[in-house]
């Protein structure tokens, strides 16, 4: 079901460049239709599976102090209650007051590189699929979330609204974003650099990306930790690990348009794979070194479950004393 969901809005996506000309009404209606229906199917699969009367991903150890408890192992060490500890002898902590009124900000890659799927959809879709859970999983209580999106050459903000009603806009507004003619690539460390601007209350930070660019957003991404709760969605698709058997290949670089004929050789491919994996441990690990949440979707794989997955994992992690 959830693949299908993804199928039309990719189909929806082709039909609309098609035919904007000549029937653009057509093509809103059909929009609402099928971002309805995937905000129907995030709604039903994640409530039905995370159950709770607070959804979050990362909502983060919160600002305002509450009760000290003994301390356990993989505890903040920044959030010591010295005091306590001294007067009891026994290691303490702090602990704080979640913050329920919540401020999200997505970070949306829609630079060429997302136009390309050879499974279920295009990683563009994926990325949009992955903003409709986002925000479905952090609105609740009147929390407030918007967007900053980049398509390659052009960077648009979406004001953050709070509600179901501003995650609807929200969603829209990323569904409808269309990558200029001229292509390029997006510039992400200014995109996620746009996260820090202007300075927010602690809040929630969200950079969805195939994370394809160029070295140089690792540190705005720190810049970006320090303050916020910050998650990276990696958007995957299996051709970018490997190559399949088929002779002689043409791959167009989508970013630059340059194209590349390659004769997939067992050794080509062998050299290709181990070079896809380097780059995808490399993108681990900066993400790991930023102290930001890693979840990777692919366009292969079910990716409503792998986001339930990762929930699952921050909530276990969380009642064994740990943010992460």
């Amino acid at each position: 079901m959830s693949r299908g969901s993804l199928a039309a809005l990719g189909r929806l996506r082709r039909h609309s460049t098609r035919e904007r000309a000549v029937a653009p009404q057509l093509d809103v209606g059909r929009s609402e239709v099928t971002l309805s229906r995937l905000q129907l199917l995030v709604t039903r699969k994640l409530d039905g599976l995370l159950q709770g009367d607070y959804l979050g991903l990362l909502p983060g150890p919160g600002t305002e102090p509450g009760e000290s408890r003994e301390y356990r192992p993989g505890d903040d060490v920044r959030r010591m209650d010295w005091p306590v500890t001294a007067r009891t002898t026994v290691p303490h902590v702090r602990q704080t007051i979640v913050d329920r009124e919540l401020e999200t900000w997505l970070a949306v890659d829609l630079s060429a590189s997302l136009d390309f799927g050879t499974a279920d959809c295009l990683k563009r879709d994926l990325a949009i699929a992955a903003v409709a859970a986002m925000s479905h999983l952090t609105v609740r209580g009147g929390n407030r979330i918007g967007a900053v999106i980049g398509t390659g050459s052009d960077t648009y903000r979406v004001p953050a609204r709070p509600g179901r009603r501003g995650a609807q806009t929200l969603l829209r507004s990323v569904a409808r974003t269309e990558r200029p003619a001229a292509g390029g690539r997006t510039d992400l460390a200014a995109l996620i650099d746009a996260l820090n601007r202007p300075p927010r209350r602690r809040g929630m930070a969200v950079v969805i990306s195939d994370f394809l660019a160029p070295t140089g957003w690792e540190r705005p991404l720190r810049r970006l930790a320090v303050r916020h709760d910050v998650l990276a969605v990696e958007v995957l698709d299996p051709r970018e690990l490997e190559l399949p058997d088929v002779g002689v290949l043409e791959l167009v670089d989508p970013e630059t348009g340059l194209v590349h004929e390659v004769q997939t050789t067992p050794a080509v491919r062998a050299r290709y794979a181990a070079a896809a994996s380097e780059q995808r441990a490399a993108i681990s690990a900066a993400l790991r070194h930023a102290g930001v949440g890693h979840l990777r979707l692919r366009t292969d794989s079910d990716w409503l479950l792998d986001i339930v997955r990762f929930v699952a994992a921050q909530r276990h992690a969380r009642t064994r004393g740990t943010t992460r």
